[in-house]
């Protein structure tokens, strides 16, 4: 009986107003704001298209929000016109289906109801996937409000593919989707295509709703599905095949529909012992290398710390390593063997394969893969990263007491988490002694050269670039004297990570569905700064001066009031710190730096790769 139904619906609305309501949202429809000049920019007809059940979000009627929950389920009294209304339409849908249209708004993905709210209700309790419409839809004022931003981006995706079904929120996320699918480019869809798709996608969502997985985070978790399986490889499974495999990436999607970011892990509170006790068994840890020791200095570096690991933990640890692994294929292949040798953990040491680890993670959930990278929100593997804002603000010291002139150069290679607070905590080093300081960025990856050599035609004599402090004393090379390094200690990372593991310290680590990033420094042992003896002997004791008032938090480099290069206010709180996550994702540049962070396409092919994996901001290409 209609009135049944209604009377069930009704339950199932007061539930949800009231659920609604404890946690201090509205009880009823959300309203299309007033005043649309405001915030429109134009508005275009669809024409009739099929709008998603899911995205109907409310009325352009206040009206009316009262006479529904916030998923247009009834709360009504069973004796109203409006009950009456509703189980007629209930009766018409079980005997014939509802075919009217309704008409309604689309603003920023979501639709609101002009006429048809109770067509909605009814087909929304008898689980339609999506309802026919006449829509309107109004395009936002351009601004760099993230929302807008990821709209315009669907608004390209829909030229292409005609599907309003799938929508994401954030900035840079349908080009991941595209690259996850291998359609980076900007042709339209075939229909076969697109047909393709759109069964794979409702077969997706269905599995989705089997694991309670809310509607609403269907496409969120569609993209993180398929950057870790692949769209290829998987239009063709089956729903339940599906569903093992949303089991398998559990975290992963609850990392994503929870928000739960990232936990950054800033102290090191494992020590070694001060007696090495015999070990029941050695702890294998396997390392993949994006190059080769022989050719670079950063593979070098990590083989460096590999041996270093092994000689501080003689008998407790066996260690081996792959060279040259530069793709997906050839990282799987590699931990694979890695995991058939015995490894108990898995380094791969460059943010490239950050993806490819994560994969892994999901295919060998009892073996703990590690990424060497930053702010990268994949629970499944823990990531790690020398922490070196501090050891650049040393190093802008020793530069602002040796410049004659209070110019100094700084090279940097790509905007990635941390490089921007690197390139602010040296200018503030350099202000902290010497008030005429003025940083000069380039940038070493640019497709205009090599901005060293800019440097050097503006005659500036001291530069700090590749994390060297310069003295330039004519032709490039030959002329260059090197007076401060910093030296990543990576076998103290390495350590650090395998004592956690055999002293239980892994386990307390973790922070529920959050990514784990380990981001140790001066204090943890990770990082130095070594001086040339060509430095003054002064200007020495005030670096070793300076690295202790850091490591005991004596010495904060970004204390005070914090200006960007407009003159505004990036930072007040002059008795509180900056938190490790406003300093690792900082994305504006000090007043006394003096030049800019470059557009994406500026970048030549390498150092966008690095910006689309780490950039401080996921600009489109």
């Amino acid at each position: 009986m209609p009135i049944e139904e209604y009377r069930k619906a009704q339950r199932l609305g007061l539930k949800e107003a009231k659920e609604a309501a404890a946690r201090g949202e509205p009880a009823g429809l959300r309203v299309l704001p007033d005043h649309q000049e405001r915030y429109v920019a134009r508005r275009e007809s669809m024409g009739v298209m099929e709008i998603p059940i899911e995205l109907i979000a409310g009325t352009c009627n206040a009206l009316r929000k009262d006479a529904f929950s916030p998923s247009f389920l009834p709360v009504l009294e069973e004796d109203s016109e409006f009950a009456e209304k509703w189980t007629s339409l209930c009766r018409a849908h079980v005997g014939e289906g509802i075919r009217d249209p309704i008409r309604a708004v689309e603003y920023l993905n979501r639709y609101y109801v002009v006429e048809g709210h109770k067509r909605v209700s009814v087909l929304r309790y008898f689980g339609a996937v999506s309802v026919p419409g006449h829509v309107t839809r109004l395009f936002p004022k351009p601004s760099e409000d993230p929302e807008v931003v990821a709209y315009y981006e669907f608004l390209d995706f829909y030229q292409m593919t005609g599907m309003n079904f799938l929508v994401l929120k954030q900035p840079g996320e349908y080009r991941d989707l595209l690259e996850a699918m291998g359609r980076p480019g900007s042709e339209p869809w075939s229909a076969e295509e697109i047909y393709q798709f759109r069964s794979f996608y409702y077969m997706f969502r269905e599995a989705c709703l089997r694991r309670d997985i809310q509607l609403r985070a269907v496409s969120e978790v569609f993209l993180t599905y398929v950057k870790i399986f692949g769209y290829r490889e998987s239009k063709d499974k089956l729903g339940s095949q599906i569903a093992e495999e949303l089991d398998k990436i559990d975290q992963e999607v609850r990392n994503r529909i929870e928000r739960a970011g990232i936990t950054l892990l800033v102290e090191d509170e494992v020590k070694a012992p001060l007696i090495s006790l015999p070990s029941t068994g050695k702890l294998c840890a396997a390392f993949i290398h994006g190059g080769s020791a022989s050719s670079s200095r950063w593979v070098y570096g990590h083989e460096y710390g590999r041996y270093s690991l092994e000689y501080e933990m003689k008998g407790q640890v066996c260690t081996f390593a792959y060279e040259d692994i530069t793709t997906d294929e050839q990282a799987g292949e590699a931990i694979d063997d890695a995991v058939k040798r015995g490894a108990d953990l898995i380094f791969t040491t460059t943010p490239k394969l950050l993806l490819a680890s994560v994969k892994q993670a999901v295919l060998h959930p009892d073996v703990k893969i590690l990424n060497c990278s930053l702010n990268t929100s994949h629970p499944t593997v823990r990531t790690y990263y020398p922490r070196l804002y501090e050891a650049k603000f040393i190093k802008g010291a020793i530069a602002g007491t040796m410049t004659p002139d209070g110019r100094i150069g700084y090279v940097a290679d790509f905007p990635t988490y941390g490089s921007v607070a690197s390139i602010n905590a040296f200018a503030q080093g350099a202000r902290l002694v010497n008030s005429n300081a003025r940083v000069y960025l380039e940038w070493s990856n640019l497709r205009s050269g090599n901005g060293v050599e800019r440097l050097h035609q503006a005659g500036i004599l001291y530069i700090d670039d590749a994390d060297r402090l310069t003295a330039n004393t004519g032709a490039w090379m030959p002329g260059a004297h090197n007076l401060s390094l910093i030296q990543c200690r990576w076998g103290r990372i390495y350590e650090s990570i395998l004592r956690r593991v055999i002293a239980g310290g892994w386990k307390k680590d973790a922070r529920g569905s959050s990514a784990i990033n380990y981001w140790w420094g001066l204090r943890q042992g990770v990082v130095e700064v070594l001086c040339s003896r060509r430095i003054p002997t002064g200007t020495r004791r005030l670096a070793d001066v300076l690295k202790d008032a850091l490591k005991n938090r004596r010495l904060d480099p970004f204390y005070g009031v914090l200006l960007d290069q407009e003159g505004r206010v990036a930072y007040s709180e002059e008795d509180a710190r900056l938190t490790a996550d406003q300093i690792l994702t900082m994305d504006w540049l000090s007043e006394y730096v003096v030049g800019r962070i470059p557009a994406y396409e500026e970048f030549n092919e390498r150092a966008q790769e690095m910006v689309r994996l780490q950039g401080v901001e996921r600009r489109g290409g």
